[in-house]
């Protein structure tokens, strides 16, 4: 684990145009997915960042071959060894459960140790395994790996125990290959799962209902080969659109999908941010005075658990109290204990929910970034802040966003990245 640091000089405002890069959370499930093809699959647009490279790590032990330049990656899944995925390999990355539902399929039998990585709620896997059961999957108990056999997968009627996109997107990964039809009802519906079916359809499976919360998957005898593009970063642009906001810069932000964004951009106008949509841009614009609100995250399309710490920054500068609503994950908060060393006074209600009174002259000020999501909205307070700020850890900010302290600075962010 690197242990650079961000030294950000605030007041910076923001002007000229920045380009989204492609999606971590769509490119990990589809890295994944392509164990299902035993052809080579070709991606473009995949992110430059450190949980791509974990997940291309975890490929080459299992005996598959990668070619990755810039931002194609090719995956030659032609045999695939039949070896447990140690511990070591699965710690830093919670995305690597995401192996369990095509190596199942292909190999008739998985192990994979727990898998680890953020810090922001315990995740269980009971979803995972509910589906992937249904599906004809048999568990053996252990307590340090999962272990799953099966013969032949056979289509089920699924109904999800929570809408969990990892989970979702196992099941999908395991039921195309399956005999006969499976429908999943619950569903996550995020962009990234959308992204995740879109690909196994040009690859040659039989996915329906893509976007909705029910899925019907008619299950094919094989995959072939292919290529294609992940889709842009929704969250990334998210992040990228509230750094503008909170400057009152002028800023571009290209190479979107406005559509996943909808709640986003609705949430944005309640606050008073002024911007323009086009087809595959957005222009923000600067705002006068924001306005408090309330903010409550949920599954898709509702508003999205990973823009919830940085869309709070912004609230820090709008007049009124801002209420905040976590409902996904018990560690989101904590965050609010790094934004009080810069002049915030948060009420942290419980683990779910806090208000936040505002406008704050935010301070420069050691921070520390405790997810991948916080680091970002360390990075968005410490451009609205009088002074100098250091935010360490920022080796999470590195696994979520591509080069996202280069982006910011060709559109006049001071960032410097220290050692």
């Amino acid at each position: 684990m690197h242990t650079h640091r961000f030294l950000i000089t605030g007041k910076k405002k923001l002007e000229g145009e920045v380009k989204v890069g492609g999606s971590k959370n769509a490119a990990l499930p589809i890295i994944a997915a392509s164990l299902l093809v035993s052809e080579p699959v070709t991606l473009t647009n995949v992110p430059d960042i450190e949980d791509i490279s974990t997940m291309e790590h975890i490929l080459h032990y299992i005996g598959v071959r990668t070619e990755h330049e810039g931002d194609k990656m090719v995956i030659h899944a032609k045999a695939i060894a039949d070896r447990e995925i140690e511990h070591e390999l699965v710690s830093k990355l919670r995305a690597s459960i995401l192996f369990l539902g095509p190596l199942l399929a292909r190999n008739g039998e998985v192990k994979l140790a727990f898998p680890g990585g953020c810090v922001i709620g315990k995740r269980p896997v009971d979803a995972h395994l509910m589906s992937l059961s249904a599906l004809g999957a048999q568990i053996n108990e252990d307590h340090e790996v999962l272990h799953l056999e099966c013969g032949q997968l056979k289509g089920a009627d699924i109904v999800m125990t929570e809408a969990s996109v990892t989970a979702t997107e196992n099941v999908i990964m395991a039921s195309v290959l399956a005999k006969g039809t499976t429908t999943v009802r619950f569903a996550a519906a995020e962009p990234h799962v959308q992204d995740l079916c879109k690909f196994l359809n040009v690859m040659g499976a039989k996915i329906e209902g893509i976007g909705t919360h029910t899925l019907v998957i008619k299950g094919v005898k094989k995959l072939h080969g292919g290529q294609y593009r992940i889709a842009p970063d929704y969250l990334e642009a998210g992040t990228l659109v509230l750094a503008a906001a909170i400057t009152k810069g002028t800023v571009d932000v290209l190479d979107i999908e406005p559509h996943h964004l909808d709640i986003f951009w609705q949430k944005l106008r309640e606050v008073g941010v002024h911007f323009e949509l086009g087809k595959d841009m957005v222009r923000v614009l600067p705002s006068s005075e924001l306005k408090a609100v309330r903010l409550q995250t949920a599954i898709f399309p509702s508003f999205p658990t990973d823009l919830q710490a940085p869309f709070a920054t912004l609230l820090t500068q709008a007049k009124g109290k801002s209420f905040i609503f976590e409902t996904l994950f018990d560690g989101r908060l904590q965050y609010l204990y790094e934004l009080e060393k810069m002049g915030v006074k948060p009420n942290i209600l419980n683990p779910y929910q806090a208000e936040i009174e505002g406008p704050v002259s935010l301070k420069g000020a050691s921070v520390s970034s405790c997810d991948i999501r916080a680091g970002a909205a360390m990075l968005i307070a410490a451009l609205a802040a009088e002074g100098e700020t250091e935010i360490s850890n920022i080796y999470y900010i590195d696994r979520g966003y591509e080069r996202l302290d280069e982006k910011l600075n060709s559109i006049g962010a001071q960032i410097k990245r220290v050692k």
